[in-house]
């Protein structure tokens, strides 16, 4: 009777000793589940070019800790990754997050690379409630694997235990966090040998521009590509400041654009691009050098550049006179169709709303924001999370909030914040780092034009300029809300993950 059962047990042992040799990589993403609380399904994603993929999802924490091992705080996220793959030199995975600072993953989640997405309208408006998410027939997981990351005060990431939210709500801090989660993530899930990207999105591109320095230089952890969409990394660029005329040459473009399309200009405009390449030139030249001329303009001068603005952006010489030739972009929403009663859009300046009251200097809210994508977007994330992706958390997800202030840049005291000079380094120190940069003609969070700025005063070394590429979409700050916007994007990405 020993005997029997002493053989049945060394049975048992030879047969666990095989199943688990067979099913590592299932005990594995068991194991890895049980000890830090994740959520794990599978799926599979039929793309636009009719191929399938099976993919698995992983979704919950991972713990940022001291090198004491105590608790600093949470950092929520959703990876995906293609099934199939063994070798991680053969798959690149790529690290994506918004930006506010304060903002959610869920933009770049539910609109362009994750598997799932928002239905919209062709022109990217929201249709009527409760909306409907379908399958990303665009995802980028056709190309790479995926990993959506919320910074802490941010989605469901947050500090625990006694921890002040102070120590992550801060440029620096923000890298240093960030960038930890991202060191963990290569580490457990064994992603050292993979091509490594970093997707950001407006201030997202400011923290993966930091990123990209200080995860080379703090770890070693050299990336292979970047992803900017609607990019700011020079503020200098975007701060209507007294004293700081540079943000209006580089905004003039994009109010150029928004005129054309809500039909404010002359037919004369009948082609956009032809309308932008001249004001672009008005606004280096003869723009810039009036406004750095200052009280030394001429009244015949200034008559002649406030002409020359109405005539590009739509709102009358007498306001543009008024505004001492500086339009601010908080008063242009309001000006370019105030007979109407209408307000444009910041982040996308296609959309309208009606204010209360259509006197007053900065609208009531952003037409392109709460009238088009919060809603949507919103419920596309949390039932996501919760019916597709099996994760359950009772907390608020944070989409955009003020929760993340205030937000510091004490690195940069009495100074702009300017990580375009982290990216040169970043570029110069890894020449093999490559960037592609997507731009809305209707963003006027963030202005292409002030982009190119950026870029034409990097001073990269000849040879590592054909290392960034530039393009451009009708669409707004959130370009892939618009469909012909989205599949372009997709086509675009395509070509840069490639090396096409």
């Amino acid at each position: 009777m020993k005997k029997l059962a002493i053989l049945s047990l060394l049975a048992i042992l030879i047969f666990s000793s095989i199943f688990s040799q067979e099913n590592k990589a299932l005990d594995d993403e068991i194991m890895m589940a049980y000890k830090y609380g994740h959520a794990i399904t599978h799926h599979t994603l039929q793309l636009s070019n009719g191929n399938k993929i099976n993919y698995t999802a992983t979704t919950g924490y991972t713990f940022l800790e001291t090198e004491e091992g105590k608790p600093r705080a949470k950092i929520f996220f959703i990876a995906y990754a293609k099934d199939g793959e063994k070798e991680p030199s053969q798959r690149p995975i790529t690290f994506a997050f918004n930006g506010g600072p304060g903002s959610a993953s869920v933009w770049l989640h539910m609109g362009a690379l994750g598997p799932k997405r928002i239905v919209m309208t062709d022109e990217g408006g929201a249709t009527t409630p409760p909306y409907e998410v379908v399958d990303n027939e665009y995802s980028w997981l056709e190309h790479t694997d995926l990993v959506f990351i919320d910074p802490v005060m941010t989605g469901f990431s947050r500090p625990v235990d006694s921890t002040d939210k102070k120590e992550f709500l801060g440029f620096v801090e923000d890298v240093e966090s960030v960038g930890e989660f991202i060191r963990l993530y290569t580490s457990r899930y064994e992603r050292w040998n993979s091509p490594k990207y970093l997707a950001g999105e407006s201030y997202g591109t400011t923290r993966a521009c930091g990123l990209a320095g200080h995860l080379q230089d703090r770890y070693g952890l050299y990336i292979n590509g970047l992803v900017l969409i609607s990019q700011i990394t020079n503020f200098q660029t975007a701060r209507f400041e007294i004293g700081n005329d540079l943000p209006y040459p580089l905004f003039l473009p994009t109010y150029a654009a928004t005129a054309w399309y809500h039909k404010q200009l002359d037919p004369a405009y009948d082609n956009l691009q032809n309308l932008l390449r001249e004001v672009e030139d008005f606004a280096l030249g003869d723009y810039t050098l009036a406004l750095t001329k200052g009280d030394r303009l001429s009244e015949k001068e200034k008559d002649r550049i406030a002409e020359k603005l109405s005539e590009y952006i739509g709102v009358s010489k007498e306001y543009i006179l008024q505004a001492n030739l500086r339009p601010v972009i908080h008063r242009f929403v309001k000006e370019l169709r105030r007979d109407e009663g209408l307000t444009v859009g910041r982040l996308d300046s296609r959309f309208t709303a009606v204010d209360y009251d259509g006197t007053r200097e900065r609208y009531e809210f952003d037409p392109s924001y709460n009238k088009a994508i919060y809603g949507p977007y919103t419920m596309a994330v949390n039932d996501h999370i919760r019916r597709s992706l099996k994760y359950k958390n009772d907390i608020p997800y944070e989409i955009l909030t003020g929760r993340a202030r205030p937000w510091n840049y004490d690195n940069v005291q009495n100074q702009y914040l300017n990580v375009s000079e982290t990216l040169r380094q970043a570029m110069h120190k890894n020449p093999y780092l490559k960037v592609l940069i997507c731009n809305g003609y209707y963003d006027l969070a963030t202005p292409y034009f002030a982009t190119q700025y950026t870029l034409d005063h990097l001073f990269l070394q000849d040879d590592l300029k054909k290392n960034i590429t530039m393009k451009y979409y009708e669409s707004g700050h959130m370009m892939y809300i618009r469909k012909p916007s989205l599949i372009k994007m997709a086509g675009d990405v395509r070509g840069f993950y490639l090396g096409e």
